[in-house]
């Protein structure tokens, strides 16, 4: 009777499971392979003798290591969730079938630690809440929202929708500013080899000259000294700099705010994040409106979705004039942020009581202009780095070979 209640409370507490890779024989010698999740080796032997399996190797697969989980990982994770359910895939078998083809471990692990939260009874939305590096309050929220009203399987599928379309946005943004960050490092890089290698070699040759040196050349042979004597401190002072800069940009508030302010005025790039901002904004409430979650509680998700502390800001302020009694359209029109367009848009909805699909259409487009914008940028980019490295690269040697030229002259 001991061992039986002793049995009962493991059983309810619950026994940690990992996932076992296993190699053995079957009936007819032929070496099988695969995949098991169990308490230990011993559970995975006697499972697999009763199946006619001569086990030879058994071997827990490591839950850590692997790369990190991305967004993207994520939002492929919702698709394959979303489209196993709408077959009709029971939840525990989806998640197993995800976690044994993802070549991450720790999304393996993440997975699997899901699984055995909702085994034991906790709610899906509950247990993504446990994880909020990887589930923000948008993603809990709707999956609650799904549990509640029993179409699960369609609020994930257009969770994985909105998932995608913000993974696609992202990346776009990223493409944009990623080339000319890329040009200006290597630049930088170039132009330090030239000063600390190059430069001194022609001072060396210039010395036999016994001539004046034209006024480039000196302030050339002067930076080259700068480069040589301080390279550590400038290397230094640099990356240093820029780490703290980024640091303070990641965990300032005050900092965050300041710079995205900033970003939105940056000349052709400004306007790029502000329509990429906007396109978030309207696709996030869009998402949220039409899962059934009511205005106000969606808008706390709304503001953060959009990536810039301006419009989580105007966001805060709406959803204060919202929960009064103001309308949506109104509450945006009054913090100036927001385009003419998705306010016309906004307002239409409200009308005719389709401001989901209206902010769908709004968000559409807005990622179009994006897509457009960075199109037409990276055409734009490209002859002005062309240029900007024309200059720098090119002043430096014109700088060097001054000399040479005013020697010709002479002889």
């Amino acid at each position: 009777m001991a061992t039986t209640t002793a049995s009962a409370k493991g059983a309810g507490k619950g026994i940690k499971e990992f996932i076992f890779e296993w190699e053995g024989k079957d009936r007819n010698g032929k070496i099988v392979r695969g995949e098991m999740r169990a308490g230990g080796e011993a559970v995975i032997s006697a499972s697999l003798r009763r199946q006619g399996i001569l086990v030879t190797k058994v071997k827990k697969r490591r839950g850590t290591g692997g790369k990190s989980i991305k967004q993207k990982d994520i939002s492929v994770f919702t698709r394959q969730l979303a489209t196993m359910m709408r077959a009709g895939v029971p939840l525990l078998q989806a998640f197993d079938i995800v976690a044994r083809g993802s070549p991450n471990p720790r999304l393996t692990k993440l997975l699997n630690d899901i699984r055995q939260d909702v085994e034991t009874g906790t709610s899906l939305s509950a247990a993504f809440r446990k994880h909020p590096l990887y589930f923000d309050g948008l993603y809990c929220n709707l999956v609650e929202a799904g549990e509640s009203g029993g179409i699960l399987e369609a609020l994930l599928d257009r969770l994985a929708i909105y998932q995608e379309k913000t993974v696609a946005l992202k990346g776009k943004i990223k493409s944009a500013l990623t080339y000319p960050i890329a040009v200006l490092v290597v630049a930088f890089v170039v132009t330090a080899v030239i000063m600390i290698f190059v430069i001194p070699a022609f001072k060396d040759v210039f010395k036999s000259f016994g001539a004046e040196l034209p006024a480039p050349t000196l302030f050339v042979m002067a930076m080259s000294e700068i480069f040589v004597a301080y390279w550590w401190l400038i290397f230094s002072v640099i990356g240093g700099g820029l780490y703290f800069f980024f640091q303070s940009w990641k965990r300032s508030e005050k900092m965050q705010k300041f710079m995205d302010r900033l970003l939105l005025k940056i000349p052709v790039f400004g306007q790029l994040i502000y329509k990429s901002a906007v396109a978030r904004w309207t696709r996030t409430l869009a998402t949220m409106f039409a899962a059934g979650v009511p205005l106000v509680e969606a808008l706390d998700s709304v503001g953060g979705a959009s990536g810039n502390a301006v419009f989580a800001e105007a966001t805060e302020k709406i959803q204060r004039d919202v929960s009064t009694g103001a309308s949506l359209t109104t509450s945006m029109q009054t913090t100036g942020i927001f385009p003419i367009m998705v306010l016309q848009m906004s307002s239409i909805g409200e009308e005719s009581g389709s401001l989901d699909h209206m902010l769908g259409k709004a968000a559409d487009f807005y990622e179009e202009e994006v897509d457009d914008a960075v199109k037409a940028l990276s055409s734009l980019m490209e002859p002005i780095i062309i240029v900007f490295l024309g200059t720098i690269i090119g002043g430096i040697v014109i700088s060097m070979y001054l000399p040479i030229f005013k020697l010709g002259a002479v002889v």
